[in-house]
């Protein structure tokens, strides 16, 4: 579990081909305090620390998530919003993040806004029902509150520290960021539709 608060934004250096693909990251992590083993959410996508170095981490990438996320997208210096797995009695900043995507939104429009950034996404029908006014989303592993939906749209507004915390300040329109869902919406939804 996680809480959509980025704690280091990275890079990937290098992707290995094996019978996965192995993704070697760059961070500011102290990698000595992180085992192998452990889970990491790399821009909203809970990947499992399998080496480790100083400076680096690297994890395995099935095809099934390459295929569901941005991360088949992900070339040598992309970079990557990072947060290391919640800890009992650890605050909870953001919201409850699994970490398991659900989907991809794509940046429609970002333009400044007094002091802030504010995004409109575009979000695949079937996710779109999930996704409520002043609800909260993770976009990259980012939690943030949706300030109003229209159809398959909805828009946000970043803080500076947010956009220059992490990647979703410099993403521009027709740019594709990983989605995750509350989810307390996904079981509101499955108790309304009488499948709980």
């Amino acid at each position: 579990m996680f809480t959509g608060i980025v704690t280091d934004l990275g890079s990937l250096r290098a992707i290995e081909q094996r019978s996965d693909a192995r993704f070697i990251f760059d961070t500011g992590y102290d990698t000595t305090a992180i085992a192998v083993g452990a889970s990491i959410a790399c821009s909203g996508a809970c990947l499992t620390v399998v080496d480790k170095g100083a400076g680096w981490f690297a994890a395995d990438v099935s095809a099934e998530t390459l295929s569901k996320t941005t991360l088949g997208d992900w070339r040598a210096g992309t970079k990557v919003n990072f947060e290391r797995s919640l800890r009992l009695g650890d605050e909870l900043g953001g919201h409850l993040v699994s970490g398991h995507v659900d989907g991809v939104a794509s940046v429609i429009s970002q333009q400044p806004e007094q002091g802030s950034l504010r995004i409109v996404f575009e979000v695949p029908p079937d996710l779109a029902k999930f996704i409520a006014p002043k609800g909260s989303v993770a976009l990259d592993g980012v939690s943030l509150t949706v300030n109003e939906v229209e159809g398959s749209r909805f828009g946000v507004n970043l803080i500076p520290h947010t956009a220059a915390a992490t990647t979703l300040g410099g993403k521009q329109p027709g740019d594709r960021v990983n989605l995750e869902i509350d989810q307390l919406a996904r079981y509101v939804h499955r108790l309304l539709d009488g499948r709980l």
